[in-house]
């Protein structure tokens, strides 16, 4: 685990790590409440560029108030370390079910999916592109009821970007450094539901985002209501595209 410890919580164990740092499972002392603590890796403290990213990840995760969202508790910063105290999901991410248990029925997949879609359309009513729409970040707890959890390189609406996130799952615009829109998280969650956990050479995955609408978006599915949104939400133009989740 860290070296560093957030006053007011005692450390369980390590649960993963990422890009940024590591994530623990830790118990609030004064309440016994169990919650996750992402901790910036100590080398990026020092980066303002990171240390800015950071902050700024827990500003949106508090703006953005649902209960499909992982819910930010509080942000420590000192000069040995930084954190972001967060709601405690008692699940798995998406990407660990599909790894283990392999793909499900478009209809099962809809219901997991369901929450973290409802979640993705809180942020867009609050002007916040998550951008980083995956299985990974899809939390899904033991009745199925599913959260959309780490807005690392959310970014505002229409701001400027730079490529960056999971690019398996990235519009053709994010390869570009487009504007952050909606759109691109429309692309990105049905992405995450024709594919699931990528598998395939990114190479692979770039040329299918960038030639047009995967072949498998209308005939896979075409038993489903959902069947043409499909279509349009694999469509490489974010115009042709639903405008947000919540659509």
């Amino acid at each position: 685990m860290t070296g560093w410890t957030v006053p007011g919580y005692t450390e369980i164990k390590a649960l993963g790590a990422g890009g940024f740092g590591a994530v623990v499972l830790a118990r609030h002392d004064a309440t016994g409440t169990p919650v996750a603590i992402k901790f910036l890796r100590p080398d990026l403290l020092a980066d303002q560029g990171f240390a800015a990213m950071f902050r700024t990840e827990a500003v949106t995760l508090g703006a953005v108030d649902s209960p499909y969202v992982v819910r930010l508790y509080e942000y420590v910063e000192a000069p040995a370390g930084a954190a972001i105290v967060m709601e405690l999901v008692d699940g798995v991410s998406l990407q660990e079910i599909v790894t283990r248990q392999g793909k499900t029925t478009p209809e099962a997949a809809l219901v997991v999916l369901y929450g973290s879609l409802l979640g993705l359309a809180a942020a867009h009513a609050r002007g916040v592109v998550h951008r980083d729409f995956k299985p990974a970040n899809v939390l899904v707890n033991a009745y199925g009821a599913s959260k959309l959890t780490d807005f690392g390189i959310a970014a505002r609406t229409g701001s400027a970007t730079v490529p960056a996130g999971s690019l398996s799952y990235a519009p053709p615009e994010q390869f570009d450094g487009g504007p952050a829109t909606p759109a691109s998280d429309v692309y990105a969650a049905t992405a995450t539901f024709l594919v699931g956990p990528a598998s395939h050479h990114r190479s692979t995955l770039e040329l299918r985002h960038v030639t047009g609408p995967w072949a498998g978006a209308g005939e896979k599915r075409d038993h489903l209501t959902s069947g043409s949104m499909l279509k349009q939400g694999s469509s490489s133009s974010p115009e042709t595209r639903a405008p947000t989740a919540g659509c």
